[in-house]
């Protein structure tokens, strides 16, 4: 219910629109020798964001906000569904770009846009929204992986953190990041397919508040082939999301077989 939310897949038709601009990765590497298992770091997090019980006890959630653009000046409106098992729903509105949006019903994955059309999701990329729907993912599952190690502790985004390798069962890998002192997520790298081939992205999310029973943060950074996209939530609600939320439009049922 967290990265989850927010992904790599849908700053991409936005994103490769625009000027490229350098970007740093923020990290830098950091010696050591006592590294905590990755499994406990994973713990660490779930109990400070409120514990494994409050994360299972949540069946959907609806998610508001802002979305800007710095390189371009573009600001607009940001909502998110996601439900249990692998729903979601995700829509950005943007000034002189309009609606983007990019949507998995548990067996259809599609996005629309005004810059691409209405387009269907298949093979490696539809695998890939199939694994990162899930509802519950931070909870890192192990059945979802072949292996999850520590790395190191580096520096990500000015802070000390502990880099973790996730592999999946299928070979592919993301690495993410938890901060040392406060025991949270603070970010990932993950590689996912695209029209363009394998696109790899830089995630940073911090500014955690609490929304009912659960820690969220509630600023997401993503830096994507040189440029940056910045969400910022401000409500998040439980229990609240119809299924019929994650029906695909009009455009997309034309194009299902």
């Amino acid at each position: 219910m967290r990265l989850s939310v927010f992904r790599l897949g849908l700053a991409l038709p936005v994103l490769t629109v625009l000027a490229f601009m350098p970007a740093g990765s923020g990290m830098q590497a950091q010696p050591s020798t006592d590294l905590p298992p990755a499994r406990e770091i994973i713990d660490r997090h779930v109990k400070e964001v409120g514990g494994r019980k409050a994360i299972l006890a949540q069946s959907s959630m609806h998610a508001i906000g802002t979305v800007s653009l710095p390189a371009a000046g573009l600001s607009g409106k940001l909502e998110a569904f996601h439900s249990k098992p692998n729903r979601f729903l995700q829509r950005m509105t943007l000034p002189g770009i309009g609606d983007l949006e990019e949507g998995f019903d548990g067996t259809v994955g599609w996005s629309l846009s005004p810059l691409t059309g209405p387009a269907l999701l298949d093979g490696k990329q539809l695998a890939q929204r199939l694994f990162d729907a899930d509802f519950y993912e931070e909870l890192k599952d192990p059945a979802r992986y072949k292996s999850i190690t520590t790395l190191e502790k580096t520096t990500f985004e000015g802070r000390p953190a502990y880099k973790i390798r996730l592999v999946q069962k299928t070979g592919e890998e993301d690495i993410e990041f938890y901060d040392v002192e406060t025991g949270l997520k603070a970010g990932a790298i993950t590689t996912r397919d695209s029209p363009m081939g394998p696109v790899q992205g830089t995630t940073s999310v911090s500014d955690y508040k609490k929304f009912g029973s659960l820690m969220q943060p509630t600023t997401t950074k993503v830096s994507l082939m040189g440029t940056q996209m910045i969400m910022a939530v401000s409500t998040i609600e439980y229990g609240v999301v119809e299924p019929a939320v994650f029906v695909p439009p009009a455009q997309i049922k034309a194009l299902v077989k």
